[in-house]
């Protein structure tokens, strides 16, 4: 594989801890996001630290590769190629298509072998036996698309509301370094990774069979970015159409596409005592760009749902647990959490009146407690300010500079 890539530290850092340690690293993440080139990065790493280190890398996508996806082959492939007296290394890319890979992990583990990473397109590989058989045995350590800072530097660009508004249109799949950004160019790629994921992550990896309604699936979740939805209001809507799909169907669907990291749910929770809302959720995808592919970006009509999906995005990045906050009859957009850390946020384009004013301070105003509490827009002149505690920031110093 080609050594020249972009670093991208946050992530190397949150692996090196475990290095030398028996347990598994697993990078999980959507596919194209850069799982593989964050491997490449760590071999650079391990040879740093280790001179004379036995570094075996295998991506079971390869085809010459093809003979290694079951647990046995895969077993035997790598005890041949470890080396005596000598720190050895495993990375496999995409484990997911080695049949019951757990299995070859978990002896390589038990046997001191060697340390492992892998990588992963599928959250079902970290639950059901691989939970139970490499139970306290690994770590997860998630990989999101580019985040803002990201983006600035992979394409060499300031922080300007030109680059924030290329950025909420293009997304961050970091390949768009190849290709340019010439939206056209970016959307006809766009277009082709999403296809990609629906086809093998989510089609042939979940059995699914009703794919022109995924299609509509998906793009309904495009039109109703951050909105509350519930699998039996898609199907009361479905229905207005006349299309008959059952709400089973629809809770199937939209658990393929987050077990494929294509989208993300966010529940609804109180503020006081956390109880989980069963019903009702939002969903928002991994990279605004695929969003955007399946239904051209309109910045009039769109670009609050994108600002909410890039904060959402950022608050992952940063380990933030994020819930829909409910408070009474208000909702707050996000509430995060991360260790013993709380933040409230509200997200609006523009605060162009007081009824808008209103919505969206005195939403935050209602809760009572002393954390963090945050309105971001897009509103130069009223940013930094600050209204009875809670601080007004432009998106682009919250995505920069807030972690």
């Amino acid at each position: 594989m080609s050594t020249n890539y972009i670093k991208r530290p946050a992530y190397i850092d949150k692996i090196k801890p475990f290095i030398g340690k028996q347990i598994i690293k697993v990078l999980t993440g959507q596919r194209r996001v850069g799982k593989s080139y964050i491997l490449l990065q760590l071999m650079d790493e391990i040879r740093a630290m280790h001179p004379d280190a036995n570094i075996i890398y295998i991506n079971i996508e390869y085809s010459e590769n093809e003979s290694l996806r079951t647990h046995t082959a895969l077993y035997q492939y790598v005890s041949e190629r470890l080396k005596e007296n000598v720190p050895n290394f495993l990375l496999v890319d995409e484990v997911q298509e080695v049949q019951s890979f757990e299995l070859c992990l978990r002896s390589l583990l038990a046997e001191s072998k060697c340390d492992i990473t892998c990588t992963g397109s599928n959250a079902q590989m970290l639950s059901g036996e691989l939970a139970t058989t490499l139970s306290g045995r690994y770590v997860q350590i998630p990989v999101y698309s580019l985040s803002y800072a990201e983006f600035l530097e992979f394409h060499h660009l300031k922080d300007t509301n030109e680059s924030l508004v290329l950025y909420l249109r293009l997304g961050g799949m970091p390949y768009l370094i190849h290709i340019g950004l010439e939206a056209e160019v970016v959307m006809e790629y766009l277009k082709n990774v999403n296809s990609t994921i629906l086809l093998k992550d989510v089609v042939a990896r979940e059995n699914i069979r009703n794919v022109s309604f995924l299609e509509n699936l998906t793009a309904y979740l495009a039109d109703n970015t951050g909105s509350l939805l519930s699998a039996f209001n898609i199907s009361k809507y479905l229905k207005s159409q006349r299309q008959q799909i059952p709400t089973q169907t629809i809770l199937n669907y939209l658990r393929a596409l987050t077990h494929a990291y294509y989208v993300h749910k966010v529940q609804r929770a109180e503020v006081k005592g956390l109880k989980i809302f069963e019903i009702g959720e939002k969903y928002y995808f991994e990279d605004t760009g695929l969003r955007n592919a399946l239904r051209r970006f309109d910045f009039r009509s769109d670009v609050q749902k994108v600002m909410e999906n890039v904060v959402y995005l950022h608050l992952l990045r940063n380990g933030y647990r994020v819930f829909v906050g409910i408070k009474g009859n208000k909702e707050i957009d996000f509430m995060a959490e991360k260790n013993d850390e709380r933040l409230y946020i509200q997200v609006a384009y523009m605060l162009v009146d007081d009824q808008t004013i209103q919505r969206e301070f005195g939403n935050l105003m209602a809760i009572e407690d002393n954390y963090p509490k945050y309105v971001v827009t897009m509103d130069e002149l009223a940013a930094g300010t600050a209204y009875k505690g809670i601080r007004q920031i432009h998106l682009r110093d919250f995505l920069i500079n807030y972690k």
